[in-house]
């Protein structure tokens, strides 16, 4: 079926969303749960970046990953194993069979909610008038080109990665994550420009695959965002697993060879050193989906590369809204996904609450995992807070040390004064499961006491998070 052809209709909604991923799918299932006339508009694939190209494959990637690492250390666990190997075509069928069967759940709950897909590319125009170009090979019988109108638009067209001069992506030697996921053969050296979670995850992967894993990152600590203890901790970690971290560091030039990339590295001390890999994974962040949406003739404001919208996803231009990555940071499926819900409650006038990006938890899933909610040590600080600091290691703990993960901290942050949480970070073994406890106390808007008072398991790895609350006041028993 050709760009053009497919079938043509005009249909009225209540709320047309334009985009299938996760903000975009779950705010449709929201509003028809309300009883809106719904439509989504998706040109490529249902459930978005995260769930074909991003968070869903990359984690099963990882956990082959994981898997191998435990096959290379059986004799830890007085465990032998011979001829461990892999299979690298394997490892990547199976990350993308887990992708589609997702995709393929995504379309059974548009489909079981009364939401109509519609195939195609879309433009806004006035009126709340989209006008859809028919997506290449929709499914047979799909809506498709035409001219649809909603009262409601939402925007949730996600991002891509961004591109820096001299670091543009070939699909061959310089890679994005979209190659980064599908790789043919496992690469011997690797070259990681960027240290967010992206850039550290596949570092991560690649390292435990065997590959010489090299990471530049432009500022002064890896994992920007994380609290600098965390970072320290984490970067530690990764040069004993035999990965090379440059902070304060820039690549200023690539120079491709028949199957190699030479790149020229500028140090902190203002030195230069060339580094020669197989191939390079740029991770240097995304940038929002805002060209040819009509956003500009509609006078919707944007501020570098994103829509600009309030708490309830509202744009400066009555009747369209923007959620997710489109709508700026940060950029993570989870608050695309509550922004959604949050945005047509406020269409159907239930009132919800605002988002409050300060108790957005973020994950990285590198091995060790880190994880947080809420400020910084040093962002409390520079917000004015005097703070009580606590910290617990993992090797005060026994289901951690009976896991054989002795190496993490737990860390949290309060208010002196009031003894609200302020913040949460980890790093360790399935902190991306625990954190999720620190982020409901802080919608709870607990405090210490409550924290303390609160029976925790044992054995369990969460135990650390409560010792962590003591140690923040002198109380700490198994350390």
């Amino acid at each position: 079926m050709t760009k053009n052809e497919g079938k043509k209709t005009m249909s009225q909604y209540d709320v047309i969303i334009i985009g299938g991923g996760p903000g975009g799918y779950v705010a449709a299932i929201r509003s028809a749960q309300l009883g809106l006339k719904t439509a989504v508009v998706e040109a490529k694939h249902l459930g978005g970046i995260c769930l074909n190209w991003g968070c869903i494959p990359t984690k099963a990637l990882l956990r082959s990953a994981e898997i191998y690492h435990y096959m290379t250390h059986a004799k830890d666990y007085g465990l032998s194993a011979e001829k461990i190997g892999f299979d690298a075509a394997a490892i990547v069928k199976r990350s993308r069979g887990v992708s589609a069967q997702l995709n393929t759940g995504v379309g059974f709950l548009l489909k079981k909610n009364k939401v109509d897909v519609i195939w195609g590319t879309a433009k806004l125009a006035k009126g709340g008038k989209v006008d859809v170009v028919a997506a290449d090979n929709p499914p047979k019988g799909a809506l498709g080109a035409g001219s649809y109108t909603g009262k409601n638009i939402i925007v949730a067209t996600g991002a891509r990665p961004r591109v820096l001069p001299g670091l543009e992506p070939d699909k061959k030697l310089v890679w994005t994550y979209f190659e980064a996921m599908v790789p043919e053969a496992m690469p011997k050296s690797l070259l990681v420009v960027g240290s967010g979670a992206i850039g550290i995850e596949f570092a991560s992967f690649y390292r435990t695959m065997g590959a010489e894993v090299t990471v530049v990152e432009v500022l002064p600590q890896i994992l920007p965002v994380e609290d600098a203890e965390i970072a320290t901790m984490a970067q530690k970690r990764f040069e004993k697993q035999g990965i090379k971290i440059f902070t304060e560091t820039k690549v200023t030039k690539l120079d491709k060879g028949a199957n190699s990339v030479t790149a020229t590295l500028e140090l902190k001390d203002g030195k230069t050193q060339t580094m020669t890999v197989d191939r390079v994974i740029s991770a240097v962040g995304v940038v929002g989906n805002i060209e040819g949406l009509g956003l500009e003739e509609l006078g919707v404001k944007t501020d570098r590369g994103c829509i600009v919208a309030d708490p309830y996803g509202k744009t400066n231009v009555p009747g369209i809204y923007a959620i997710g990555d489109v709508a700026g940071p940060p950029m993570l499926a989870h608050k695309a996904e509550h922004e959604g819900v949050i945005c047509v409650e406020a269409i159907a006038g239930k009132h919800p609450h605002a988002m409050d990006k300060l108790k957005i938890p973020g994950c990285t899933y590198c091995h060790p995992q880190v994880a947080s909610v809420g400020l910084t040590e040093k962002k409390a600080k520079d917000a004015g807070y005097e703070v009580k600091v606590g910290r617990f290691p993992f090797i005060g703990n026994g289901k951690a040390i009976a896991l054989g993960e002795p190496e993490g901290l737990v860390k949290t942050v309060f208010d002196a004064k009031t003894g609200q949480l302020l913040g949460a970070h980890m790093i360790g073994a399935e902190v991306t499961e625990l954190i999720q406890g620190f982020v409901v106390a802080m919608n709870l808007e607990t405090t210490e006491e409550d924290l303390m008072h609160t029976v925790f398991p044992h054995p369990t790895l969460s135990e650390m998070m409560h010792e962590s609350v003591l140690d923040a006041y002198g109380r700490a028993i198994h350390v």
